[in-house]
């Protein structure tokens, strides 16, 4: 038989880890069944087809036709659940004796429902499928009924029969999935140390599994080193919480702070109020930009946090993130989440102050999303929670918080992108919510005038959103110094673009003193000493000189794009 096992992602960068760990599992035990990988002509193979969901569904189908398989396993998230339900049906009319399984959290628990939904199919991998694939291929090889397979759902005629759960694998039996990494160039390269969650946050689906399970450190130095060598840009940790087991975080921190590239960067969700005393030590003495931090705070309101299990120390994650952020070697990521029970949309704007004042590099204002075997669905009656019956089944309202209140934090939300989470406006951002008690307001303020100007949101142009801010602030804001506004609009331009236009909001260039500074050999050895024997013209197109007179009570700046921070994008800039 031939086996095809697809991953359908959000977008090109992503990779689908699952699949590749299954065929990986696949070759390692079921060996006896299945020719090798490499073996193109071999009639028994597994196969890897990976798309995105911004691909025309025609395509994909022509692709999986083309290849011919005999069993197509479809990994299944709420981002692509509809294209898949689309596309199985297409794949039943033209492969008609094809095996249709599916797996992945947006089908595991809810299989009745699925199978209801896709009479397509013909089977549905529960949970963790390494296992269970390779026994299914071994079942399909020698004809057998695959009743004896343990964590499935499979129509026997019109019924749906689900097996036993099987017991969770031993990760460090699990083989490493990145044989050849050309397989992953110019994509984010997802890595899992563990399995499971120590934690029952009632919104996460991690919470259902509680064995928490860990590969051998043997085995992860040597898969670091593979990355290593390879110079991978990013290697993204799924582990769902990287520090629960402390002794481990260090060893890796320690194994990639010791053998580090210079290239490499590694992402870690972590939990931050836990963070010890050597962790931070740790983390402060890394590169810039060798590892970066997503924390999930979620809400600030202790009812709520009470409500979903989640066990917060707030005052001690503001004291590490305060203390991580100060040392500036690491891009830190905070997540907010509305529609949480008890929090209505003054305790949500609370929230976002109380996160967005931790003055973290990203925030983002996510919304609940009512997962099917997530604990949370237990909170529907009593929190009188509605919410979309598609995918991603995101909330549209709860007892505490209206749809008109989900649109304003909507609203929001997409100033949040583009005024904080791009940071192209580092400065102007800083000036701006100076003049407000609530930082939440100023967002909320934007949306607004977005919506009232009738202004498109995201698909207007870089510059087109510096224009409005200023516009914004001009009409809106009592007391700006629009001048002085100006000049940090300008300073935050020239920190991301060596840019070819000027914007108007800048002025004039001041064409004799930039001349000057760049005749001055003095200046050139001193401030861009990297540029030292080339001609003016030549530095020039390379960097940037701008005077200010109203920032510091005036100051003259080299902006040197030759150098560019890796935490911030920022280019090297100093005063001269």
């Amino acid at each position: 038989m031939k086996y095809l096992l697809v991953g359908i992602n959000a977008k090109y960068i992503h990779s689908n880890p699952a699949i590749w760990s299954l065929r990986a599992y696949a070759y390692k035990y079921a060996c006896a069944f299945l020719d090798s990988k490499d073996d193109i002509d071999g009639g028994n193979r597994v196969d890897i087809a990976e798309y995105t969901i911004n691909q025309e569904r025609k395509d994909i189908l022509a692709d999986i036709y083309e290849r011919r398989p005999d069993f197509i396993g479809i990994s299944c998230y709420i981002w692509n659940i509809s294209m898949v339900e689309a596309l199985v049906s297409d794949i039943r009319k033209v492969m008609p004796t094809t095996k249709i399984w599916l797996g992945g959290p947006e089908v595991s628990y809810s299989v009745n429902e699925r199978f209801a939904r896709m009479p397509e199919i013909d089977g549905i991998m529960i949970g963790e499928s390494e296992g269970i694939f390779t026994e299914l291929v071994g079942c399909y090889y020698k004809g057998q009924d695959i009743s004896s397979v343990k964590g499935i759902a499979y129509r026997d005629g019109d019924r749906v029969v689900v097996t036993d759960s099987p017991e969770p694998l031993d990760f460090s039996t699990v083989p490493f999935p990145y044989e050849d990494i050309n397989d992953f160039e110019h994509r984010i390269v997802y890595y899992e140390t563990s399995r499971g969650c120590p934690f029952g946050c009632a919104y996460c689906l991690s919470s259902v599994d509680k064995k928490l399970r860990f590969r051998s450190m043997d085995q992860v130095r040597a898969e670091l080193q593979f990355f290593l060598d390879a110079g991978i840009p990013q290697v993204k940790f799924i582990d769902r919480t990287f520090n629960c087991d402390h002794r481990r975080s260090i060893e890796i921190m320690e194994y990639i702070r010791d053998h580090d590239n210079g290239i490499t960067n590694f992402h870690f969700e972590v939990a931050g109020d836990i963070l010890t005393e050597d962790e931070l030590s740790i983390l402060e003495s890394l590169r810039n930009g060798l590892v970066q931090l997503e924390i999930g705070v979620q809400t600030t309101n202790t009812r709520t946090l009470e409500a979903i299990n989640r066990v917060t120390n707030l005052d001690k994650l503001k004291s590490n993130v305060a203390r991580l952020l100060k040392n500036n070697n690491m891009h830190i990521h905070l997540d907010l989440i509305a529609g949480l029970p008890y929090e209505d949309i003054v305790s949500f704007r609370h929230s976002f102050d109380d996160v967005y004042r931790m003055g973290s590099h990203e925030l983002q204002l996510g919304f609940l999303k009512m997962l099917s075997g997530a604990p949370i669905n237990g909170y529907v009656e009593s929190q009188g929670i509605t919410y979309s019956n598609t995918p991603p089944y995101e909330v549209l309202s709860t007892a505490y918080l209206s749809y008109a209140d989900v649109l304003e934090l909507k609203g929001s939300e997409d100033m949040l992108e583009i005024y904080h989470n791009s940071q192209q406006f580092v400065n102007s951002e800083k000036y701006l919510t100076s003049f407000y008690e609530s930082p939440y307001e100023m967002y909320r303020g934007l949306a607004e005038f977005y919506k009232e100007k009738a202004y498109p949101v995201m698909q207007s142009s870089r510059m087109r959103k510096y224009e409005v801010l200023l516009e914004y602030a001009a009409t809106n804001i009592e007391g700006v110094d629009i001048e002085l506004l100006k000049e940090y609009l300008t300073l935050d331009y020239y920190l991301r673009e060596n840019a070819k236009s000027r914007p108007e909001f800048a002025g004039a260039v001041d064409m004799r003193a930039t001349r000057e500074f760049y005749d001055d050999e003095a200046n050139i050895e001193k401030y861009l000493p990297d540029y030292k024997g080339l001609e003016n013209k030549q530095i020039s197109r390379m960097t940037h000189i701008e005077f200010f007179k109203h920032i510091e009570g005036g100051c003259n700046i080299v902006f040197d794009y030759k150098h560019i921070n890796p935490v911030t994008k920022e280019a090297k800039w100093q005063v001269f």
